[in-house]
């Protein structure tokens, strides 16, 4: 397994990051526990989760991933072996059952952050990351910008970070970063981090062969301000492992238990799904450790998040680390997206 700094931290993560979002739903505490238990023991040593996971979001299980880890931290005594990071839930998404409140106020974060740490059973969070902004954004398959001259937004970046700034001070974060964000978002946060504010060291989106849509502004902004990326949903919900194709619907995979989640599986999707995967087999590779290599060697990627259901998906995913694509492939996969760019935004 190789390493990388997150920029401007001396967090040196994994180039695979543990996901988590399937636990409490999908899967169950001990499934939890043997995949964090093969993560460790294969040198990845990032994990990733949320305050409203487990996903699909519920009542029911609102919570529940962050327990499991914390479980596993309790029963191991090993939380100083991992670099954890987790996120506070921002407005707009129908997730009431968090708090009645969902925004980045001072209340929301302390209440967010002081919930995250007693179920993860630990006193301090390695990188805390705001999971959406509270301004309209096109983000989770929304393609274009809704251009409203109604909408009202006021800026509050500054009050964010200083509120943030609170729990640094008090040992609780360690750093602090974005996730769903957009080029001017990170912008607005870097104009505030010129002036002395404390600064987001990474940014987590959504990116794979079937939306490589921040590599049209955003990654300029991660190259010149230093930032780092951590994609996730790099294997697209399961589309770009090919199990998906010809029309299969594989029993216990994520969308044929949850059919909303339909993001990657549009026409164009597929059309550029059963490129990539003939791409794959014309090169003897396993389809989805090709489209993990991918976007693992892209070269402002920090770190990959992966996620699994089964103990033999995560093998595959986690040995995607040791795949490197040729330029000859590469030429061959920015062939494919320039024909069926971004299907899947």
């Amino acid at each position: 397994m190789n390493y990388k700094k997150i920029p401007n931290t001396s967090l040196n993560v994994s180039e695979i990051c543990l996901g988590t979002m399937t636990w409490g739903q999908q899967n169950n505490e001990k499934e939890g526990h043997e995949q964090l238990d093969y993560a460790l023991d294969k040198g990845v040593n990032f994990i990733d989760t949320a305050e409203m996971y487990a996903v699909p979001a519920s009542p029911l299980t609102q919570g529940k991933t962050e327990e499991i880890i914390g479980t596993w931290f309790t029963k191991n005594k090993n939380r100083d072996q991992v670099i954890l990071a987790t996120k506070i839930a921002g407005p707009s998404r129908g997730f009431q059952h968090i708090r009645e409140q969902l925004d980045f106020s001072a209340n929301s974060l302390e209440h967010a952050l002081e919930h995250s740490l007693k179920r993860l059973q630990t006193d301090y969070i390695d990188l805390y990351q705001l999971h959406w902004p509270e301004r309209n954004v096109n983000i989770f398959g929304v393609r274009e910008y809704n251009y409203n001259v109604d909408e009202q937004w006021e800026d509050n970046i500054s009050a964010i970070i200083e509120r943030l700034e609170t729990f640094v001070k008090q040992g609780k974060i360690k750093h602090i970063a974005l996730s769903n964000e957009t080029p001017f978002g990170l912008m607005r946060y870097m104009e505030e981090h010129r002036k002395g504010a404390m600064k987001m060291v990474s940014v987590q989106n959504a990116y794979s062969l079937l939306n490589r849509r921040d590599e049209i502004a955003l990654t300029e902004v991660l190259h010149k301000e230093n930032v780092g990326y951590l994609p996730y949903s790099p294997l697209a919900f399961g589309q770009l492992s090919g199990k998906y194709l010809n029309g299969a619907t594989p029993k216990n995979a994520r969308v044929t238990l949850f059919p909303n989640y339909s993001r990657y599986h549009g026409k164009a999707s597929f059309e550029a799904t059963m490129k990539y995967y003939d791409l794959a087999k014309k090169h003897g590779l396993s389809f989805a450790q090709m489209s993990l290599a991918f976007v693992r060697q892209q070269p402002f990627v920090t770190s990959t998040i992966i996620g699994a259901t089964s103990m033999s998906q995560l093998s595959e995913n986690i040995g995607s680390a040791e795949i490197i694509l040729s330029e000859e492939i590469l030429t061959e996969i920015n062939e494919i997206h320039s024909q069926i760019p971004n299907p899947a935004p």
